[in-house]
């Protein structure tokens, strides 16, 4: 498999310092995962038998049940077994779960949660699980209900389940109807192309749909089917049984309000005054937790007056009653983006999380409140980042003598510059040439019949525009025929935008792997999963 690197640097700059320069933000982060000690470090904690952590033999169990309800691979039961062992680390990392697996970059991510697993366990010569953790306990319906594939007309297709969750509860908890998974189905299956990978394709994704009764469902599904053979192990995180290990956890973060709130409004003091701007909207009032209702409503609570309540005051709850929810009630609870990542590294033995740029950006306010809980901040590993570059779009790009960066950082400059060599800024040229000159020449005419007869100026003008406006009517008929007798390169310029940069994004950010398998079958994903690649922080041009 042919790959090149690029250097598309991330948007946030905590981001490339954290890849480029880690010691101008260490203070913000554990360990550096630039050098070995840094990752001896966090195997002597990990080591220890003091710290903070799950029940390993319960973990194992909830493992086990979850990951065969979704068919996971026998692979992938082995490597949740090897975990009973107290040497086995771990390499994590997660994402909401999409419809058929939304964005490229989410199979990236679990590609480099393997890739990252497999180089930790041949360094350091220890069993380490690639675990992905499915945020099931989301609640934003409307960031996950969709995906997007590049339809024949080269327009960029929104493939929406379309079901109303009914209350704001978590994705796992939202029951999907029959009619609403085949609606969706039949629309990714109208706008791929017919190929002889597809009918096979839609035998499977139908028959994942057929056992799923959430979105998380066949989100996890879907990922064993495609990784479940290379051991990826999966945990929802609303999963009752997982929420029964978190109780403890929970119950410390109850009772510890007042100091978390504290530690991560000073952790976003300390990082703005280095330069950075916070990713996470933080307030003091904040609980970074959410309770459900007895209407399976997720409710994101506040501490106001020594209470915990919702933003309207209609929920209300003291520490103790809190304390107690925790206790006997975990599965009433869910993290916020504060509380998840201390919750992953309580229930795991975490060697390193996997990140995208913006995930490691708010990472950096959470040092100090792993701390609070006796926990510390694993190593973060950025996502690899791919873009897929076809065989048509490569011949497309040669013929204009496009490299990759043009495509990225100045298309249109490019395009413009094509279609002035073909004549364009000519044509446009000359017809503003002769609007100026008709302008120049009838200025005379209106001034005199109006010194002859004031009413006609009036009429000289509308004349005038009249006359204009003629000549822009045949300027853009001019348009026309010039894009007709280059229509066809005028599709390939399009065709390498929508290819590389979709909705003005990065492909892996849009499209959907099941575009591209239909075209070529699922052996280039498998390939990519099983290629030795370091997680360096670069992008990758895949060519095919």
């Amino acid at each position: 498999m042919k790959m090149e690197r690029y250097r598309w640097a991330p948007g946030q700059p905590i981001t490339r310092d954290y890849i480029h320069d880690f010691a101008s933000v260490a203070s913000l982060y554990e360990f550096n995962p630039w050098e070995e000690s840094g990752e001896r470090e966090r195997v002597a904690w990990l080591d220890r038998e003091d710290r903070p952590e799950a029940d390993r033999e319960e973990l194992v169990r909830t493992l086990l049940a979850y990951n065969k309800k979704i068919g996971n691979a026998a692979a992938a039961l082995d490597r949740i077994e090897s975990l009973r062992d107290r040497g086995t680390l771990v390499v994590a990392g997660g994402q909401q779960a999409g419809l058929f697996t939304g964005p490229l970059l989410v199979l990236y991510k679990a590609i480099t949660i393997l890739t990252e697993a497999r180089r930790a366990s041949a360094r350091l010569g220890r069993e380490v699980v690639p675990v992905f953790w499915i945020a099931g306990e989301d609640h934003d319906v409307d960031e996950v209900n969709h995906t997007y594939v590049l339809s024949d007309t080269l327009a960029v297709h929104k493939i929406k389940l379309n079901a109303e969750a009914g209350v704001k509860t978590s994705v796992s908890r939202w029951n999907v109807p029959k009619e609403a998974w085949d609606a969706a189905l039949a629309q990714l299956e109208q706008t791929l192309m017919n190929t002889e990978f597809k009918p096979v394709l839609m035998e499977k994704l139908r028959a994942i749909l057929a056992d799923s009764d959430s979105l998380t469902d066949q989100f996890a599904r879907t990922l064993a089917w495609l990784f479940g053979e290379h051991g990826l192990v999966f945990v929802d995180s609303d999963d009752p049984s997982l929420r029964r290990l978190e109780s403890g956890l929970f119950r410390s973060i109850v009772g510890r309000q007042a100091e978390l709130s504290e530690t991560v409004i000073q952790a976003k003091s300390r990082l703005e005054e280095a330069g950075y701007k916070a990713q996470v909207e933080l307030h003091s009032d904040q609980a970074h937790l959410f309770v459900y209702d007895d209407a399976g409503e997720r409710i994101l609570l506040y501490r106001r007056d020594g209470l915990f309540v919702d933003r309207k005051g209609t929920v209300s709850f003291t520490t103790q009653e809190l304390e107690r929810l925790a206790e006997a009630e975990p599965h009433r609870l869910s993290n916020n983006v504060v509380t998840r990542p201390l919750m992953q590294d309580y229930l795991f033995p975490v060697l390193s999380t996997v990140l995208g740029p913006s995930e490691i950006a708010y990472w950096g306010l959470l040092r100090e409140a792993f701390r609070l809980f006796g926990l510390r901040m694993p190593a973060l590993v950025p996502r690899l980042e791919f873009t897929l570059l076809e065989g048509t779009i490569q011949k497309q790009m040669g013929k204009f003598g496009l490299e990759f960066d043009d495509v990225v950082r100045r298309l249109d400059d490019k395009m413009n510059g094509w279609l002035a060599a073909q004549g364009s800024v000519e044509v446009e040229k000359l017809f503003a040439d002769a609007k100026a000159k008709f302008s120049d020449l009838y200025g005379p005419v209106v001034d005199t019949v109006a010194g002859l007869n004031p009413g006609l100026k009036k009429l000289a003008e509308t004349n005038r525009s009249k006359i204009v406006e003629q000549i822009e009517f045949l300027e853009a008929r001019a348009a026309d025929a010039f894009r007709s007798q280059h229509e066809t390169s005028l599709r390939h310029w399009e065709r390498i935008r929508q290819s590389v940069l979709p909705l003005g994004k990065p492909q892996e950010r849009v499209y959907n792997v099941f575009q591209y398998w239909v075209k070529y079958g699922g052996g280039w994903l498998q390939q990519l999963a099983e290629e030795p690649l370091s997680s360096d922080g670069d992008h990758r041009i895949v060519y095919f």
